[in-house]
Order: C-alpha cells, then structure tokens, then sequence
C-alpha cells in the first residue's frame, strides 16, 4: 500500500511537471514579432529580452494585432490570403479567417469584433466576423489600401490608400465612406489618439506625417523631419504610436534608422533615436515603459526605454520584421 501510494505520488509529481512544461506561466509582457522572409512569428519575452519560441506561419506575415484580452494573436499571411488567429498562451493555430487577396494590415473593432482588413491587390477593405467568419461588408476604397486605423469609441474606422495618396473615414454603422482626405505620397499608418481627438497619417515618400481633426477631418499640420546627415528621401515615416496620456508620439522614419519623438501639444519634434536598420512598425508593452521597433534590415527589434527616451538593446529575431504586438 506504501508503495502504490509513492508511485501514485509520484506519477503525479511527473504530470504536474508535464503541464508546467506545456503550459509555462506568463510572468512577464511578450512581443510576438511577424517575419516577413521567414514566414514566422518570433515571441520575445520582454523581461529577459530573449526569443522564447518561433512559429511557422502562413506566407509573408505582415499586420499582427491581439484580441483586447490578449488572449489571441491574429496575423495577416498576405500571400496565402488569409488572416491567422493563434493562442497566445499555447502559440498553436486556433483558425482562419477569409479575407481579400493579399492583406496587409488590420485594426479590430475596440469590441474585440469584427476585423477590418485592408487587400492591397483588389482595393477593398474587407469586414470579417471573428467569432463565424462570416463576411460583413467589401468597402471599396483607393489604390493600394495599407493603413488601418479606428476610433478609441469605434464609430470611425480609417483606411489610407498608397497610391490614391488618400486616407478614407467609415462609417462603422454603415460600412460607407463619409470623408476622403487628401495626404501625401504612399500613406502608410492610421493612428488615432485615445482620447479621439487627433488622427495621425504617415506618408512614406511624402516624408510627412498629417494631423488630422476628427471633429472636421481637417489636417491641421503636417510634421516633417530634418536629420542631420541624413539624406530627406531616406526619411520615410511608417509606423506611428501616440503614448496613453496623449503627450508624446513615436514616429517610425524607415531607412532613416531612427524613431522620431514628437510633442503631440506643440506638434514639434523633440528627438531623433535611432535604431536598428529600416524600421518599419512600433508596438508599446501594456505598461508603455517600453516601445519595440521592428527593424527590416538588420533583422532585429530596438527596445526604447519611454521615460528616458533611449535605446537600450537590440534583439535578433527572424528575416525581416515588420509587424509587432505586445501581449501582458
């Protein structure tokens, strides 16, 4: 009886550890980093600084966003034409959902559904239904559709089109265009402001990134960039963040190598960071002490320290990474 009741005992002991190992405990935010080349997703714990684990995923991942519990990653793998939902806990494929062809990037309703999608190559954004993968709505809009942005209370979203050069407001209600706002060459990124109150619009070739009045949908200013020693047509503004308290925005300048900060009262751009090479897209962890840019080029995420305003480290991950979220 001893005997059966060690073995039992320790059987258990065994299962425990077996779980432990399926199912780590999250102590710490991860990144989840989409490579572009790889066709893989790394996941960085943002304590340690390391790649936890790799995943396979579908063809040229691009867009990467979470669920608002952070519970599920969605990936758009543009060249398999479709959108990707995993676990965030398990890393495994939880589904997919439709989507037009080659999506680039997405925003979810704050709700947590539905997902609009932008297609680069039929010119619609596409609206999904997460939980059926039912087809809500095709809106068509400009040439190239890329940026995808919605409004903190989700009655707007805004989709900025490359080559019309144009970023288009929706209706969410009806799935109708109620503005079009003419901006500079190749929009890249719609951001909106948690309180609302400002829309930012990224121009890559433009070099410029708009600030647009959602109470109008009047651009109030265009922010351009100046780099000592560095060439204007390798400034190219991607990536846009504007911090929680609405007093500071994080601007991505491409071969520029560098993350501009910028005063989101005065509208001025206060410092330059750089980083690693062609940075692409930016992503906060929960908290906003950090900011992780993706770097194209050299293959890498910079940590940004906010408080500081520096760079800290560099972190390997996979062939060109563009596109990053960062879970609790």
């Amino acid at each position: 009886m001893k005997r059966q009741t060690l073995l039992s005992a320790s059987l258990a002991a065994l299962a425990g550890l077996a779980v432990a190992d399926a199912l780590p405990a999250q102590a710490s935010p991860r990144a989840f980093v989409s490579n572009e080349r790889d066709h893989t997703m790394s996941v960085v714990d943002m304590e340690s600084l390391k790649v936890l684990q790799t995943v396979k995923t579908g063809r040229r991942p691009r867009g990467i966003t979470a669920s608002p519990d952070g519970k599920l990653i969605y990936v758009c793998a543009s060249d398999d034409n479709r959108v990707e939902v995993y676990d965030a806990a398990t890393l495994k494929l939880v589904k997919t959902l439709r989507s037009g062809p080659d999506p680039e990037l997405f925003v979810l309703h704050p709700s947590g559904n539905p997902l609009y999608i932008a297609n680069e190559d039929d010119n619609m954004v596409t609206v999904v239904n997460v939980e059926n993968n039912d087809l809500i709505a095709e809106i068509p809009v400009g040439v190239e559709p890329e940026g995808m942005g919605i409004s903190p209370d989700g009655k707007y979203m805004v989709n900025t089109s490359e080559t019309t050069n144009m970023a288009h407001v929706v209706d969410t209600a009806t799935n109708e265009i109620i503005e079009n706002i003419l901006v500079d060459s190749r929009p890249r990124i719609a951001e909106f402001s948690k309180d609302g109150k400002q829309l930012w619009v990224s121009s890559e070739v433009g070099g410029t990134v708009a600030v647009i009045d959602p109470a109008t949908w009047k651009i109030v200013k265009k922010i351009s960039f100046k780099i000592p020693g560095v060439n204007n047509d390798a400034i190219q503004p991607v990536g846009v963040r504007i911090t929680k308290d609405g007093s500071k925005a994080f601007i991505a300048l491409g071969p520029a190598n560098r993350v501009a900060v910028v005063n989101t009262k005065t509208l001025e751009v206060e410092k330059y960071l750089l980083v690693g090479q062609r940075v692409w897209q930016l992503g906060f962890t929960p908290d906003e002490k950090f900011l992780v840019s993706t770097n194209g080029n050299s293959n890498d995420v910079s940590i940004i320290d906010v408080a500081s305003e520096k760079v800290t480290k560099s972190v390997p991950v996979g062939r060109a990474p563009w596109g990053v979220v960062i879970v609790p």
